[in-house]
């Protein structure tokens, strides 16, 4: 998941599709790269299951999976936790030892 988050085209396609669905050629027109490098970019997003996409005619349009980045938000939030109570511990025992220095 943030192998995937990590290119910034996938991060752009993926703030744009938050919008709604878009045709790919509408998702490709911002980018400075070949619709060949768009597919190849989708098709990771769509193995994740972030990105789900549909076949009208020949026309192809994406939609943002609802749900999925919950997955790295809760996973982050996790992390996020427990770095705060690691970082409370320090402070308290830095408060304890510059409270210790003053008592000398």
């Amino acid at each position: 998941m943030f192998h995937a988050l990590a290119d910034s085209h996938r991060r752009s396609m993926i703030e744009r599709l938050a919008a709604g669905p878009m045709t790919i050629s509408d998702l490709a027109k911002p980018l400075e790269i070949s619709l060949p490098a768009v597919m190849q970019h989708l098709a990771v997003l769509e193995t994740l299951g972030i990105v789900s996409s549909e076949k009208q005619g020949r026309v192809r349009t994406c939609s943002l999976a609802p749900g999925v980045l919950t997955q790295a938000e809760v996973w982050l939030s996790e992390r996020r936790m427990m770095m705060e109570r690691r970082l409370s511990r320090l402070e308290r025992y830095l408060d304890q030892q510059d409270g210790e220095n003053d008592e000398s």
